[in-house]
């Protein structure tokens, strides 16, 4: 029996990135629903509060969060094939798409899962229940499980943006990627070549759990985007799986290469998602000033497993839009800003290079007054800067 156990659901957009690198390192694993009795016993008061995946090691630790499982691995030397490229534009580009897929992605995954109970919501009725329902659930008890969790999504697709009038900006925006992702994936297996890396793992969040499982956007996926869909299949899949393609070699493009169709998709994430995260950061910033008091290691909210800090407001695709702030997407912002920090000059002014022609290079300099640290499973704020006297300290929750 695998000793190794991730809790979590089939159609949770972050347990899908854990799930498919585990299947590609060939890591044996036991998956358990979060309705399982032990993840609300057991778990639960450990992480702090309810949210997935989390792993279960053998030695009985706890690690909660797609990022920090997969370093969980990484630096126990445990991987198969590393999801870290070596060369330095390969892992830019492989951190910046980690980012992007998980976060810069959640509009088109809620609305395409919400939007659509025609098609979805048979399926996701079924779905959530064996998720989140406890084993032997009366129908009466799932139904109230179901009527719970999705009335909170349905609340959190608006606030990531989704609303009556930017549903037309929504769809666009996603068919214009998925029209991109897919003239990439017609040259490669992956995003970088021959093999999955942590910018796989990041896109496959949302491009399975929500796009490419939930009815009606698989079958978009599949009638739109055929070699997304089989990249999806691909990275639910042990083997390469890359038959296909005429070079079924497991390297990353030589070179540190980066093809004119994954540019491509660097310019759609500049266009697209640069100026949400740039919002992001400055609203932080001004929540941050407005907080001078927050203790390092704490979250500076009432509720220590509190995810947002508020509502951004920005320009995108011709209109205003309202987006709910997380911290954890500063996170993921960090480590790619992080991973370009740790390079010699050299090789930081070649990635500088290549976002500065993609329009991109805000990216690498967009910081908040505090970093965001992940502390005892949670999201927390690191020391104040240098000369910074934050006056009365006070305990909020960490």
């Amino acid at each position: 029996m695998p000793s190794t156990i991730l809790y979590g659901t089939p159609g949770s957009l972050y347990t899908g990135k854990v799930r498919s690198y585990l299947r590609k390192q060939r890591i044996d694993f036991e998956e358990r629903s979060a309705g399982d009795p032990r993840f609300r016993a057991q778990v639960v008061p450990v992480v702090g509060r309810w949210i997935i995946p989390v792993l279960q090691t053998p030695d009985g630790e706890f690690v909660q969060d797609g990022a920090d499982i997969i370093d969980h691995f990484e630096s126990r030397g445990l991987a198969r094939v590393s999801a870290y490229p070596t060369t330095p534009r390969h892992l830019a580009v492989s951190r910046l798409f980690e980012l992007f897929g998980g976060e810069g992605l959640l509009r088109p995954a809620m609305h395409y899962r919400w939007n659509f109970d025609a098609t979805n919501l048979a399926f996701l009725t079924d779905d959530f229940c064996a998720g989140l329902a406890a084993p032997g659930s009366s129908a009466e008890e799932k139904a109230a499980v179901f009527a719970r969790s999705s009335g909170a999504m349905r609340k959190a697709t608006s606030a990531f943006g989704v609303t009556a009038d930017t549903v037309p900006l929504v769809e666009a925006s996603y068919l214009d990627f998925l029209a991109r992702l897919d003239a990439h994936l017609a040259l490669a297996p992956y995003l970088l070549g021959g093999h999955p890396t942590i910018g796989d793992y990041g896109l496959i969040a949302p491009l399975y759990a929500h796009l490419g499982r939930d009815p009606y956007p698989a079958l978009l996926m599949k009638q739109r985007a055929p070699h997304v869909w089989r990249w999806v299949e691909r990275m639910n899949a042990p083997e390469q799986g890359a038959g296909e393609y005429a070079d079924t070699r497991e390297g990353l493009f030589a070179d540190d290469a980066l093809p004119e169709s994954l540019l491509a998709l660097l310019r759609f994430v500049a266009e697209d998602y640069l100026p949400e995260l740039q919002a992001h950061v400055a609203t932080t910033n001004q929540w941050l000033a407005e907080r001078p008091q927050i203790v390092a290691g704490h979250n500076g909210q009432e509720k220590p497993g509190a995810r947002a800090i508020g509502m951004a407001v920005f320009a995108w695709r011709g209109a205003q839009i309202r987006s709910m702030v997380m911290p954890y997407r500063l996170y993921l912002l960090q480590r790619l800003q992080d991973a370009c920090a740790a390079m010699d000059a050299t090789d930081r002014a070649r990635v500088r290079d290549v976002f500065t022609d993609a329009g991109l290079a805000p990216v690498l300099d967009l910081t908040t007054l505090r970093r965001v640290e992940r502390q005892r499973h949670l999201e927390v704020w690191g020391p104040a800067p240098a000369g910074h006297n934050p006056g009365r300290q006070t305990d909020a929750a960490p």
